[in-house]
This record gives structure tokens, sequence and C-alpha cells, in this order.
């Protein structure tokens, strides 16, 4: 078999080698951009859950000072004061318990001790994972589908170069160094797409 018949053979079966391995790349991608979708609709949710808790303590906060200014004007009733006092204790309890809610919700409940558990998700305590953690979560995978995605411009442009070569079959030298290039340029890019991994997600 002359030579440049083997170097096709070979060009070709990296080349078949390559559209795999672009495949395996677009279908990883493809699962982390649902990832990141549910993350953002994770962290979407968790804001406003976390700024419905905020709106409620500071209407509690407001309830709380004008309670205080109420029993500061010396007009209620002797007899009253009691329940007033009362009543401004439990608003002050509503204001911690928010407060608590609020920083699990932010955190994870993961984050803070077990007894600081204060909110609970379908009826389950401990299972809040944090507003923080689902914007981490997005930010990793949004970082490592660019990766990714450099990856697998590399691997593109190595089967160009692939497919350049078998073209090229009259001049056995340039074959040789087209096919050198795509193993070349290929190797880049799988480096990219292992390293992005690696160092992003560990």
């Amino acid at each position: 078999m002359p030579k440049s018949s083997k170097i096709e053979n070979r060009g070709g079966a990296i080349i078949i080698i390559l559209v795999a391995l672009l495949a395996v790349m677009k279908v990883v991608n493809s699962k982390l951009e649902e990832k990141i979708a549910n993350a953002n609709y994770k962290h979407v949710s968790y804001s406003s859950w976390y700024n419905a808790k905020s709106i409620k303590q500071i209407l509690k906060e407001n309830q709380r000072d004008y309670l205080e200014s109420l029993r500061g004007t010396g007009l209620v009733a002797e007899d009253k004061l009691e329940q007033l006092d009362f009543r401004i204790h439990m608003t002050e309890d509503l204001i911690r318990k928010y407060d608590e809610e609020k920083t699990e919700i932010l955190l994870g409940s993961d984050n803070i001790p077990r007894a600081s558990w204060s909110q609970d998700l379908d009826g389950e305590m401990g299972q809040i994972v944090g507003l923080r953690t689902w914007e981490d979560i997005g930010l990793a995978n949004r970082k490592l589908v660019s990766q990714i995605d450099i990856g697998i411009l590399f691997l593109q442009i190595g089967i160009l170069f692939g497919v350049l070569g078998l073209i090229i079959d009259e001049n056995r030298r340039m074959q040789e160094v087209f096919t050198a290039f795509m193993v070349g340029v290929a190797f880049i890019g799988l480096g990219v797409c292992f390293y992005g991994y690696f160092t992003i997600l560990y």
C-alpha cells in the first residue's frame, strides 16, 4: 500500500474519532446548559423568597417601632401595658424568625448550625440549598461551558485540517503536515476541555 494511502487511512480514522469526541462534547455542553437553566431558575426563585422574607421583616420592624413609640407616649392605660408589651415581644420574635429564615435561604442549611435551621422546604428541615450556592453553581457551569466551547472550536479546526489533508492527496508532505496539525490542535482542544472541567468543578 502506498504511503500516501496509509496517511489517508490514518487521517480518516482520526477524523472519525474527533467527530465522535465532538459529539460527546456537545452532549456534555447540552447537559451543562440544562444545569445552568435550572440554577438560574432556582436563583430567581430563592431571590424572590428571600425578598418576601425581607418585606415581612420590615413590616414587623415598623409594627414594633410603632408599638414602642405608642408605649412611650404614655397614652396607653396601665392595665393595657402588659398586653402591649406582649405584642411587642411577639413582634420581636417574628423579626428574629424572619432574620434566621433569610440567613438560611441565603447561605443554605449545610452552611449554618443544625440548631439554627428555621426554614422548611416542602415540610422538611435542612433542605435549603442556598441562594449563594445556586449562584455559584450557575457561574461555575457557565465558565465550564465557555471552556468546552473553546475546546469544541479547536476540535472543529482539527477536523478541518484533517479534511484538507485528505483532499491534498497529490502532496504526501502536505498530507503529513495537515495530519500533524489535526492531531496537535485536537489535543489542545481536549486539553482545554479537561483543564476547564477539573479546575472549575474541582
